[in-house]
């Protein structure tokens, strides 16, 4: 009987002794992926979040030029069908302590589809081919995404009244911190200026802090960095972003002024440079004075840039001889979204135009060739060969770099519960020769779905 007691209570024992481990565990695991305590700033905690937005996309028409550089749908063919992700984070963000701050965020992401051009510029006639089945972006050499490191730095909160120091890979003030939070629609498009691949994240160190910290109505972001993303630095030339903005009326309305400027080749006989200059403009009616919400209410904004680019466009005379142009690509946006249904359903609508060349003139010069990346597009010509036991597609340059954009995209937003949304939308971009008399169209359908957890996005992430 006293066996059968003292087996029964080690039993009991051991229960409680596991059940308070667990309880423990439990408890451990809950401070170490909270968001509330992670915010409130409690050393040694963090939170673990994510998000992943994609579509079931339609082509019902397609140019017939495969125009449009680095945009999602150019050289997919026409009544093409997609299931896709066009992007996957995971995120960790951890307190080191009350001053110091750790972020870590890995990104699948921004891949061409099968079929789309090569990117980058090449010249005019010259041809590249490549397998029906492959195509260009951040794919593994099996065709497999995978994730890449694009956030990587440690804060240093309050390093003075007001300011914070960031060092590593971080966002960059050219438009993630403000004004692709109001436009709020990242999972539709790219704000203008991302379009025009401006970098969002870079490596270098940054102050980022407020004038008035009490109010934080008017603040500052600087950043010194590599111009490269996630490469490695291979050229002795650093980017260098700065901005300044103000919230007004209460946190209604928000003003932003950006620039950049970093040279790309600086010899004694070409001095090559771009430097961006930005303004954002938004109205939100769900703004309080603590924070503006862009996910709730109306929101209308409006955001352009010119880059000028110095020394960058080869122009050859028709009447012989070669210059070097600069010239000021320039864009601008407007959008508009708000409620139907206050917390179930929205809309957005949103409409760019883009003009990459402001030195064309037919009359002297025979045609254009861009130095700066992303401002250089060819276009093409395809060929798809479907007979042999490789299908291939041969792309074919036109060397038209001139033509000018016009971008229209619209839609409902329904959320089923927080943090989830499918919206139905339509993606439009057309093209405009300067130099050509030809206009055609890229037209996509889509149902794009976002689902986000650890951090809420339903406000834009703002």
């Amino acid at each position: 009987m006293k066996s059968l007691i003292t087996k029964t209570l080690i039993r009991l024992s051991l229960l409680v002794i596991i059940a308070s481990f667990i309880s423990k565990s439990a408890e451990a695991q809950y401070v170490f992926s909270n968001d509330s305590l992670f915010k409130s700033g409690q050393e040694n905690t963090g939170r673990l979040w994510g998000y992943a937005f994609g579509d079931f996309d339609y082509k019902p028409h397609a140019d017939s030029l495969n125009r449009g550089g680095s945009n999602q749908y150019s050289g997919i063919q026409k009544n093409r069908t997609l299931f896709q992700f066009r992007r996957i984070y995971l995120g960790y963000d951890y307190n080191i302590s009350k001053k110091f701050t750790a972020e870590l965020l890995l990104a699948a992401e921004d891949n061409f589809p099968p079929g789309a051009p090569p990117v980058g510029s090449a010249a005019p006639g010259t041809t590249t081919s490549m397998s029906a089945g492959n195509s260009t972006g951040d794919l593994l050499s099996n065709q497999k995404m995978t994730f890449y490191i694009k956030n990587m730095n440690i804060r240093w909160k309050g390093i003075w009244k007001g300011t914070d120091m960031i060092i590593g890979e971080m966002s960059t003030p050219s438009f993630p911190l403000l004004s692709e939070r109001v436009w709020s629609y990242r999972s539709i498009e790219r704000t203008i200026a991302d379009i025009r691949r401006t970098p969002s994240y870079d490596f270098g160190i940054a102050f980022q802090g407020t004038f008035d910290p009490a109010t934080k109505n008017f603040g500052y972001n600087i950043l010194a960095a590599n111009g490269t993303s996630d490469k490695p630095d291979i050229t002795p030339y650093k980017w260098f972003y700065a901005d300044v903005y103000g919230f007004f009326a209460h946190k209604h309305v928000v003003v932003d002024i950006y620039a950049d400027y970093q040279r790309l080749n600086w010899t004694p006989t070409w001095h090559h440079s771009r430097q961006m200059l930005k303004g954002f403009l938004a109205w939100n009616s769900s703004a309080t004075d603590k924070s503006m919400n862009p996910g709730s209410g109306y929101t209308i904004g409006v955001e352009g840039f010119i880059n000028n680019l110095k020394a960058d466009n080869v122009a050859p005379r028709i009447a012989g001889g070669t210059d070097t142009l600069s010239t000021t690509p320039a864009g601008i946006s407007f959008y508009v979204h708000g409620d139907i249904i206050p917390g179930k359903l929205r809309f957005f609508a949103r409409y760019d135009m883009y003009n990459p060349n402001n030195k064309v003139n037919t009359a002297v010069y025979k045609s254009y060739s861009g130095n700066t990346s992303n401002y250089n597009d060819n276009s093409f010509h395809t060929v798809y060969n479907q007979n042999l036991a490789t299908p291939t597609v041969t792309y074919t340059t036109t060397g038209d770099q001139t033509y000018k954009q016009n971008f229209i995209t619209a839609g409902l937003d329904f959320k089923p519960t927080n943090r989830v949304h499918f919206m139905p939308n339509v993606w439009y971009n057309s093209y405009s020769s300067q130099i050509a008399s030809n206009k055609d169209y890229d037209l996509v359908l889509r149902l794009t779905f976002f689902f986000s957890f650890g951090k809420n996005y339903d406000n834009g992430g703002y």
